[in-house]
């Protein structure tokens, strides 16, 4: 299942524009912490975004994760905003954390003996 030209399209700029606001948003907050987007995967028919966040440090993730599922109907007005004039239908947005980066980390460590696995 190949994605289209279009979706491709959809997701940069979504990933794109996301991107910065989160970027704003760690810039003007009393914390210090980052937020990327890691990925973005748009359905076939446009309707839905999936939206892959990591967020450092990890003692911030959960807080982060409620604070955007909090404001998912602000972001989608603000990616409507954006996008509104080159899409019919504002996706709708579904946000997941990331953790690909913590499972390599795992996993590096686990072969260095590091981890919870003894070295043979």
């Amino acid at each position: 299942m190949n994605e289209s030209n279009r979706q491709r399209k959809v997701a940069q700029i979504i990933q794109e524009d996301f991107a910065e606001l989160f970027r704003k948003q760690a810039a003007e907050s009393k914390q210090s912490f980052l937020v990327t987007v890691s990925d973005v995967k748009v359905t076939a028919d446009l309707s839905i975004a999936k939206i892959y966040l990591s967020i450092f440090p990890q003692e911030f993730r959960q807080q982060i994760m409620k604070e955007i599922e909090a404001n998912k109907s602000h972001y989608r007005n603000f990616i409507g905003q954006k996008m509104g004039k080159q899409v019919r239908i504002i996706p709708e947005l579904n946000f997941y954390l990331d953790t690909s980066l913590d499972d390599v980390e795992r996993i590096e460590k686990e072969l260095k003996g590091e981890g919870d696995n003894p070295v043979l």
